[in-house]
């Protein structure tokens, strides 16, 4: 026994805090069952690594910002033609293809077509997967970046966006970023561009999108660079928000 509580504490010093906690359990059955040694190291690797599996999602879902699990099966695929028509093309998203291919994918609707439900889905299922998620608002991004440009932690900033393997930026369209914010927005798909994937929501179509940034040139450059490698879904319809009050 005592050489057991020995190797205990070697164990939870080398931080296999797991396989300590279940060190005894499996020995007694392994004796139980005549189990060889190898079959009580793989169990004991197998707890540790499942229990490390999970505290990964969790941190990831953490670091996501994300303020619920929204998954897919909630989503209404009969509410209108345009959800039936791409159900294919939504579903082979969850897959995280795009992710490792470093492609871009961008949701496009009027409000309550389920562009942000999906996006949220997506980073969710993402987070499962342990990859590293970052959901914003682009409105809440631009002030951030600006705020920081003001106290001199511009850079430290642009790379918290730029580093997420999956950036999920929701509700583009809805506030003009003005000059500085359609800057600020344009180094941020620059630097992901090919590199990392960026989702984007939005409720305008690209022609409208200068409307939203300082200039048309600006606007052109940032859709140039979403749209070189992406998927782009159109979702059509009333709110079903609306619908369903």
């Amino acid at each position: 026994m005592i050489d057991l509580e020995r190797l205990k504490e070697k164990l939870i010093h080398l931080r296999l805090k797991t396989m300590a906690q279940h060190l005894e359990a499996i020995l007694n059955e392994a004796s139980d069952k005549n189990r060889d040694i190898l079959f009580v190291f793989n169990q004991l690797a197998d707890l540790e690594t499942e229990h490390r599996w999970q505290n990964a999602i969790k941190l990831r879902f953490q670091q996501s910002k994300l303020n619920e699990k929204i998954t897919i099966d909630q989503f209404d695929f009969n509410h209108h033609k345009s959800r039936k028509d791409q159900k294919t093309q939504v579903l082979n998203l969850l897959n995280l293809d795009f992710v490792k291919e470093h492609k871009d994918v961008i949701l496009i609707g009027n409000p309550g077509t389920g562009k942000t439900f999906l996006a949220k889905s997506i980073a969710y299922a993402a987070c499962n997967a342990n990859i590293k998620v970052l959901f914003t608002t682009a409105i809440d991004m631009i002030n951030h970046l600006i705020a920081a440009d003001a106290d001199h932690s511009l850079l430290k900033k642009l790379h918290y966006y730029q580093s997420p393997d999956l950036l999920v930026c929701d509700e583009l369209g809805y506030l003009s970023l003005g000059q500085q914010g359609s800057h600020l927005f344009f180094q941020v798909i620059s630097q992901r561009h090919q590199v990392k994937s960026t989702l984007l929501t939005t409720n305008l179509p690209f022609a409208e999108w200068g409307n939203v940034f300082d200039s048309t040139t600006v606007a052109t450059a940032i859709a140039d660079r979403l749209v070189h490698n992406s998927e782009v879904l159109i979702f059509a319809g009333e709110s079903y928000r609306r619908k369903h009050k």
